[in-house]
């Protein structure tokens, strides 16, 4: 698969942006606070309908405008497909493939395969709980739409039954119908469960094999999955908490409260680990992550590379940029020299300076404006 050029109007420090990608390896360099991430954040947010830093559609949108306008261009098995995007301060964001509107989140997953690798996943595994689940999902996300489904209706439940245990407390009456919730909370979860069992599993065929290399052959990694309660034991795990869910006014029981481990030997390195121990297990983590999505979908997906090289040692960097050789790869960075050293290829170079980008090796890499796009070309439906 391969993004073969991005529109930005009114978008963060975005007036007006059209930019051309290489097939291979593209770079953004510039100093801080210029705009490079901003780039990767919309090719991600056409992907996956949202920001990897869970920012909201009004906080994307510049400051003195209402909306704010993705255009992303793909070949994806050499089928040419548009993303259109519309982002509304106050309303539902609107989204169209190919100018025909979708109502669905599922029916835009898996039409761009991309993974995201920034400075703050290097955090994965010491951050908390919640961090793990959300790196999982995301990627299941884009994998699988059974999935999508099954993790929107669970959390909608959760949403509907936690407040449903609190009105309890001054409706009393309303706990009778605290068994329908359940119901549709088990049958749900159950799917989330298995998927992300199946998911794991298949992470640990590919991990052991790269955090063995990275690591010199001196560690093999494992991931081992920590769900709150079996699929086959929810439904009566459930039934048995619902005293402590009343006394709380939470749910305490589900696959909202999973966790995974990682461990290298039998010691789990989220507790005991060094941080250089954790910071290889992520980077082993991204790139089983690669691999897994070429296995699953039989196409390669689009690298996002967020100044992770800076973090990184230069035998992680080398093994990390010998990689990626055969994927489409947006890197972004303060500067070249990390890839001048490693004599790394490059494709295509943009200069990104205060929202404005550059290119910098090839004079068709970039366009000051977009072509003007219709005003009512964006009336399409919402998410």
């Amino acid at each position: 698969m391969i993004i073969e050029s991005i529109e930005l109007k009114n978008y963060r420090n975005y007036d007006k942006l059209h930019m051309d990608f290489s097939h291979g390896t593209n770079i953004l360099y510039g100093d801080n606070a210029q705009g490079k991430t901003n780039i990767l954040e919309a090719i991600y947010v056409c992907a996956t309908t949202k920001s990897h830093r869970g920012s909201k559609d009004k906080e994307i949108i510049q400051f003195d405008r209402d909306e704010s306008h993705i255009k992303l261009n793909v070949r994806k098995r050499d089928v040419p497909y548009r993303i259109d995007m519309h982002l509304k301060k106050n309303r539902a964001k609107g989204v169209a493939v190919n100018g025909v509107p979708i109502k669905k989140a599922s029916e835009l997953f898996g039409i761009v395969n991309v993974v995201f690798f920034s400075p703050e996943d290097l955090n994965l595994i010491k951050n908390g709980p919640a961090e793990r689940r959300r790196f999982i999902d995301l990627e299941l996300c884009q994998l699988n739409k059974l999935y999508v489904h099954s993790l929107v209706q669970y959390n909608k439940i959760i949403t509907q039954r936690n407040k449903l245990l609190k009105d309890i407390m001054f409706r009393p009456d309303y706990e009778e119908t605290l068994d329908i919730w359940d119901m549709q909370l088990v049958q749900y979860g159950r799917e989330v469960i298995r998927c992300r069992e199946a998911f794991v599993s298949q992470l640990n065929d590919l991990i052991g094999t790269i955090h063995r290399q990275l690591s010199g052959e001196k560690e093999s990694l494992h991931i081992c999955y920590e769900p709150n309660v079996t699929a086959d034991m929810f439904e009566d795990t459930l039934r048995k908490s619902r005293p402590s869910d009343l006394k709380q006014r939470t749910t305490l029981t589900g696959p909202h409260r999973d966790d995974f481990s990682f461990l290298v030997g039998d010691v789990d390195i989220r507790k005991f680990g060094s941080q250089g121990q954790q910071r290889t297990a992520a980077l082993s983590l991204k790139l089983s992550e690669i691999e897994l999505v070429k296995r699953i979908t039989k196409d390669t997906p689009v690298l996002l590379l967020d100044d992770v090289l800076s973090e990184l040692d230069s035998n992680r960097q080398n093994y990390l940029l010998n990689s990626i050789g055969d994927i489409q790869t947006i890197i972004t960075c303060t500067g070249l020299e990390e890839f001048v050293n490693n004599r790394f290829e490059i494709n295509r170079v943009f200069k990104v300076s205060a929202g404005t980008v550059t290119c910098v090796n090839e004079n068709m890499g970039l366009k000051s404006e977009p072509e003007e796009t219709p005003e009512d070309a964006y009336n399409f439906g919402s998410l």
